[in-house]
């Protein structure tokens, strides 16, 4: 009944919190978007106490239930597993191998430490369970699902914003979706032959949350009196951790997934309190000094905040022939600053996935691999909009209104003289004042040529919306960009 009750939550939990991927309405977000919220890595980034608490309270009484029921990563990993005993005549094909604690450690330690140090946060997130699985969805699961409901206006729509932009669209997409794949391919590996290898020897949530779980209330326990050593259990257990020789459980692998309770024909495997030490459960606590150092490194790493940087006012420079390259890149509304973004953010891609216009991609850079980073060949980030700032898990992109949103600044339009067409071509346009959703573009006279009016920017009035720089007519590269803010302001 354990394991039936647990399969059946996970189950419902992985479908809901894949939904929220693929919720182009917004209506599962509506119910379940507090499903994205309780993941460990976003919710202590976002500094939610209740949650982290929560969660670590639920391991100290209950064990690594987390990894078999709310975390996303590790429920696909089961399914994995599953398909790997399709066909086969002996599907109890596990065995118990010996915790590699030093590998779970310096694994630990890297993770901590580029958590810790701005500008390579990144790269932790590429390890972090949740991550992995937003850059699956979002990069996978999400065109897949596009294409099947209307393929033909997907792909219209793809060939019709990318056709005549930059060549670096289509590489961070196939760089994005290279990364997504590869990640998915080594999981499915893992899984299909080896079960939960990658919880419980690279996953650093997996990490803290073994170490809290080998001294939880309720766990596991072998009845020695009852055990006539047929080794079913150790054969099932997908977390390697049944040490069925000794009667020794490694609880800080344990997830809990009550395989062995279910396979036990002897009943000599029950899931009830007890206060069985882990040294005298044949597993040495010698890295638990090890263990809060990281933890320590890791706590440090996640409260980073962001330094107040002041911005400077006046008209755009107008820089002569240039193309458009972004010094620094405008976040969402609600980002309030690069450096708040760039530590907060885990690169799930859930913003990615529910962005309307396709303003948000993954980055490329190694500074902010795979968070999202903000392009206007597809659309423009609308001022009403504000779906990125409902879905966010962490807080890197604070919860906003649409009137906080049309008056915060997330950047400003920068016109680029020798791109423009009335410049190059001897035309008239100006659709970047026209076309301008708050009024900071103005045509002034081109001198010389009375009849021609250029563009001037009034980055005080600005909000680096980026719908000028998506509906100029200069080509190959935009006449006028956005250049985003360090720190968001309000104007």
């Amino acid at each position: 009944m354990l394991k039936k009750i647990r399969t059946t939550v996970a189950v419902i939990v992985f479908a809901l919190i894949t939904l929220l991927f693929l919720d182009f309405t917004g209506t599962i977000h509506a119910y379940f978007g507090w499903l994205a919220k309780i993941q460990f890595l976003p919710a202590f980034l976002a500094m939610n106490i209740g949650i982290v608490i929560g969660l670590i309270l639920l391991t100290f009484i209950f064990g690594r239930l987390y990894c078999s029921v709310i975390c996303p990563l590790g429920i696909m990993q089961d399914i994995f597993g599953r398909f790997g005993r399709i066909g086969k005549k002996n599907k109890y094909r596990y065995s118990f191998s010996k915790n590699h604690a030093v590998l779970r450690i310096v694994v630990l330690v890297v993770f901590s430490v580029t958590l810790a140090i701005p500008g390579v946060s990144a790269i932790a997130h590429l390890i972090a369970p949740y991550s992995a699985f937003g850059r699956i969805a979002a990069n996978l699961l999400a065109p897949v699902y596009a294409l099947g409901n209307n393929c033909l206006a997907y792909i219209a729509e793809r060939a019709d914003s990318y056709m005549f932009y930059h060549v670096d669209v289509w590489v961070k997409s196939v760089f994005s979706f290279i990364i997504a794949a590869l990640t998915l391919g080594v999981l499915a590996v893992l899984a299909w032959k080896n079960g939960r290898t990658w919880c419980n020897n690279i996953c650093p949530i997996g990490t803290i949350l073994g170490y809290i779980s080998k001294y939880s209330i309720f766990k596991p326990f072998i009845d020695t009196e009852k055990c006539n050593n047929c080794g079913l259990c150790s054969r099932s257990c997908k977390a390697a951790c049944i040490d069925g020789k000794n009667h020794a459980i490694d609880y800080s692998r344990c997830v809990d997934c009550f395989n062995c309770i279910d396979t036990c024909k002897h009943g000599a495997i029950s899931y009830r309190r007890h206060t069985i030490s882990p040294a005298a459960n044949g597993e040495p606590d010698k890295s638990k000094r090890a263990f809060l150092t990281t933890s320590a490194l890791f706590l440090a790493g996640a409260t980073v905040k962001a330094q107040e940087k002041k911005v400077d006012g006046g008209l755009a420079v107008i820089q002569d022939k240039q193309i458009p390259n972004r010094t620094t890149p405008p976040k969402p509304a609600g980002a309030q600053s690069l450096k708040h973004f760039t530590n907060s953010c885990t690169a799930c891609q859930l913003c990615v996935s529910v962005c309307p216009n396709g303003v948000l991609r993954p980055s490329s850079d190694i500074a902010s691999l795979m968070q999202p980073e903000m392009q206007f060949e597809n659309g423009f980030c609308r001022p009403e909009c504000t779906r990125c700032s409902e879905v966010c898990p962490t807080g890197a992109i604070m919860k906003i209104t649409p009137a906080e949103k049309s008056s915060t600044q997330i950047g400003h339009a920068v016109w680029i003289k020798d791109n423009c067409i009335v410049e190059t071509d001897g035309v008239i346009c100006g659709n970047c004042a026209r076309h301008c959703p708050v009024g900071a573009i103005i045509l002034v006279n081109k001198e010389g040529s009375p009849n021609l009016k250029i563009p001037v920017v009034n980055t005080e009035r600005c909000i680096g919306c980026g719908e000028c720089e998506y509906i100029c007519p200069a080509r190959p590269f935009s006449a006028i960009y956005v250049e985003g803010n360090e720190v968001q302001r309000e104007i």
